[in-house]
């Protein structure tokens, strides 16, 4: 994975996430529903997993509407429901996994031979989801969002460390998907060939509920 930033972090990113939606759907269930807007609720306790949206990628570019940087063809999060309540209202979930697969990454950073790992550290994250969609990735107290990338350069193996107060998305309800969009990370240590800025950009589909018989998909209401 040629990927100098902190992609992960998900997010998750970063993830955190674990939710797909973005219209209200019933005044009289869950905040998180399973076969379908107002149906099955999701448990408190249960894992959400996704994948990027197929024929997708996360990328990771030096400017927010540049396209230089890192671009990644797989990448997965879980997390853990910690609360559910009646919606309209806000779901809140423990990301406790963000992952990148190297093998699946490009670069096209001059200088940048290839990506020997990519760890997003100070997990788990608190995620939270609103009814209207709205998604937000924060630290524990005094810590921060947090990925360190290890590159294979011209100049031997640099490490890269980035770091973000917290990042926010969107779910929706048509594809159950979590979309995060220009998220920026701030470099805050390694060599001039880490961008000073990384903004994150990446679309996880579907998600599913890892409690059911067939991981079926969630819904946000």
């Amino acid at each position: 994975m040629r990927t100098p930033r902190s992609l992960l972090a998900v997010t998750v990113v970063a993830g955190a996430l674990a939710v797909a939606a973005a219209s209200p759907a019933s005044a009289d269930g869950t905040v998180l529903t399973t076969g379908g807007a107002g149906g099955t609720a999701v448990a408190v306790g249960d894992i959400l997993n996704a994948s990027l949206a197929s024929g997708t990628a996360a990328t990771l570019y030096s400017s927010a509407t540049g396209t230089s940087g890192v671009s990644c063809a797989s990448s997965t999060f879980t997390a853990a429901v910690t609360d559910n309540p009646a919606a309209p209202g806000t779901d809140t979930e423990s990301l406790t996994g963000h992952t990148f697969d190297s093998s699946s990454c490009t670069s096209n950073v001059t200088g940048v031979l290839g990506v020997t790992g990519i760890t997003v550290d100070n997990l788990p994250y608190t995620t939270t989801v609103a009814s209207d969609g709205a998604i937000d990735v924060a630290p524990a107290a005094g810590s921060t969002i947090q990925t360190t990338v290890k590159l294979r350069t011209l100049l031997g193996t640099i490490t890269c460390v980035y770091q973000a107060p917290g990042l926010t998305g969107a779910a929706s309800n048509t594809d159950n998907s979590i979309t995060f969009t220009g998220q920026r990370f701030s470099k805050t240590s390694g060599s001039s060939l880490c961008f000073a800025n990384g903004y994150f950009t990446a679309k996880y589909a579907p998600v599913t509920d890892s409690a059911g018989t067939d991981g079926p998909a969630v819904f946000v209401n």
